[in-house]
């Protein structure tokens, strides 16, 4: 058997994997259209697990449609497991998401190849609905592995086109026999792009990521009354929009007070009864709040809720996910490999939310990031260097190896 520390992944056969995996759902602009459940997932995920049984594995599904392929090891345990998701965005790329199933395939491929038996099972995970594109809730499939939906409330979530949740699993194939949490893990790792821009500011190949950063979304009301637009004088109104402007005008400067850490952004406005001879009655934001602190989160959401007291405005909380700090034994066994590859890397946050943030409540976690180009994401402009790619699943592979022992 071939030295352990020398046994690199097959890079080509990784890209390759992308670049097949690209033609489901593909795009004029050479992104990808995959939406959880659909037609093109279903497509997508036959491939993965057709690969899967190529290599060995046997693959469970379970009630939310997360897929696990394991590689058996000389001890009955749980595995040490990777993945992430192969859904993408409307028009999103080749890479957010499928990296970190494609990374975890290879691993268990170049184990073949190379003969190599370990002590732990090796799995690679397809995790449902990371995206949130088509079912209005990211991180989906992991958050119900973890135990944050009920299966009656996951099965009975509307797409965005109709379709109820558990109906599109059943059609498609993927409504599994497994329990939701019952696919024990004795450690997890992701591999992801970054989706910014430190990395290749940087020109680094890996970031370790220690921590993600906490998120919580608000949903504000601010009411006013229809009026004529053209026989209503400008001292006479009572205008939402221009009440909600004023108010988002303020939240940027919440955020700025903040920095640099803070992140504090509008991305949707409902405006009631949106036409153009009428003046908004109501109308409606979300607010999207991130910071890698507990505290800091709570100062700032105080701040939102006085400004909405001075706005005449009402504001809910709708989502809190808090930060979340990954496993330090993960952390050291990624710190190991990529010190002994001399595989140059930094440590980093995570300003997206990942399946590795849920899974971590399950079992020790940790992730990577590789550089994205300009560090665009859901855009069919994502691109990822293939070396950057390889380089990654390097660290992941003996990282893992590191975890599973080998016999």
């Amino acid at each position: 058997m071939a030295d352990i520390s020398k046994i690199k992944v097959d890079g080509d056969r990784l890209w390759r994997s992308h670049m097949d995996l690209a033609k489901i759902g593909a795009l004029p602009g050479g992104g990808c259209c995959r939406l959880a459940l659909s037609d093109e997932d279903r497509e997508a995920r036959d491939l993965f697990a057709g690969w899967c049984a190529d290599a060995g594995c046997r693959m469970e599904v379970d009630r939310a449609g997360n897929m696990f392929a394991t590689r058996p090891g000389s001890r009955d345990a749980p595995p040490v497991a990777s993945g992430s998701h192969l859904d993408t965005q409307p028009h999103g790329g080749r890479f957010d998401g499928i990296y970190g199933v494609m990374a975890a395939l290879e691993i268990i491929r170049t184990l073949n190849d190379h003969g190599i038996e370990t002590a732990l099972p090796v799995a690679a995970v397809n995790w449902t609905n990371e995206e949130g594109a088509r079912f209005p809730a990211g991180i989906l499939g992991s958050s119900a592995y973890a135990g944050k939906w009920t299966l009656k409330d996951l099965h009975s979530l509307k797409a965005s086109d109709g379709p109820l949740f558990g109906d599109e699993l059943k059609r498609i194939g993927y409504d599994g026999s497994l329990d939701l949490g019952d696919f024990a893990m004795s450690a997890f790792f992701e591999a992801h792009i970054e989706q910014g821009p430190v990395l290749e500011r940087e020109n680094l190949p890996v970031g370790i990521v220690t921590k993600v950063q906490g998120l919580r979304w608000y949903e504000v009301t601010v009411d006013g009354a229809d009026r004529h637009a053209g026989t209503t004088p400008m001292d006479a109104r009572k205008d939402s929009l221009v009440a909600a402007a004023r108010m988002i005008v303020e939240l940027e400067a919440i955020g700025l007070a903040h920095r640099p850490d803070a992140r504090v952004t509008v991305g949707r406005l409902d405006v009631s009864p949106n036409s153009g001879s009428t003046i908004p009655g109501r109308t409606v934001f979300n607010i999207d709040l991130r910071h890698p602190e507990t505290a800091v989160l709570d100062r700032i959401e105080s701040e939102i809720e006085e400004l909405c007291r001075k706005s005449a405005a009402h504001v809910r909380r709708v989502i809190d996910m808090p930060p979340v700090d990954f496993d330090a034994g993960c952390l050291a066994d990624l710190e190991r490999s990529a010190g002994g590859q001399a595989i140059a890397h930094r440590h980093m946050l995570s300003g997206a939310l990942h399946d590795a943030s849920p899974v971590s409540t399950m079992a020790p976690a940790a992730m990577i990031f590789v550089p994205c180009r300009d560090g665009i994401s859901h855009n069919e402009a994502e691109w990822a260097e293939p070396e950057h790619l390889e380089a990654g699943c390097n660290v992941l592979l003996h990282a893992m190896l590191a975890r599973a022992g080998v016999v």
